[in-house]
Parts: C-alpha cells; sequence; structure tokens
C-alpha cells in the first residue's frame, strides 16, 4: 500500500482544527463579553451558529473560524503588539443580546 502525502495533509489539518472555544478569551477582551453563546448567521450559506460552534483554524498568524455548514470563513482574528484585528465580513451578522 502506497502512502500518499495528500491523506498526512488531509491529517494535519483535521487534526488542527478546533472549535470557537479556543479564541473565547481574545474576543472577550475585544468585545468585552463572553461571545462564545452569541449567534451569526453564516454571509455565504445562511447557517445560523454560535462562535463556540464554529471551527478554527489556529495554525495562521491569527484565528481563522469557518461555518461548520459550508465552511467558508466568518471571522478571522489577529493579535499584534499593538492591535487586535477582528475581521467579521463572513458573518451577516452577530446577535448581542442585552
Amino acid at each position: 500500500m502506497v502512502d500518499d502525502p495528500a491523506d498526512r495533509v488531509a491529517d494535519e489539518v483535521a487534526d488542527a482544527v478546533l472549535d470557537g472555544n479556543a479564541v473565547a478569551g481574545a474576543l472577550a477582551s475585544v468585545l468585552g463579553v463572553e461571545a462564545t453563546s452569541i449567534p451569526g448567521r453564516c454571509a455565504h450559506c445562511g447557517t445560523v451558529s454560535m462562535v463556540g460552534a464554529l471551527r478554527a483554524y489556529m495554525r495562521a498568524p491569527g484565528a481563522v473560524l469557518r461555518c461548520p455548514a459550508c465552511g467558508q470563513v466568518v471571522l478571522r482574528l489577529v493579535e499584534t503588539e499593538r492591535s487586535v484585528y477582528l475581521d467579521a465580513r463572513g458573518a451577516a451578522f452577530l446577535r448581542f443580546d442585552r
């Protein structure tokens, strides 16, 4: 049986996937609220998920959170020494209850 390098890469990517809870602290420091229970709608497929249910990829310079239904990017979070960047272009909305 031949070992396919593509299978190893796919396994490494699958092993690197966490859930949105992995960025809970960073989101709380930026938004001032516990964010993993905030619902949001994917701008790509319309699926509503809690931020904590998004798939988090942490091996980039920041965190990339993807929709669990369609796999498209919903949120990006990058922390530098002086700033935090939160890109939510992939979210049709994030709902913050009062």
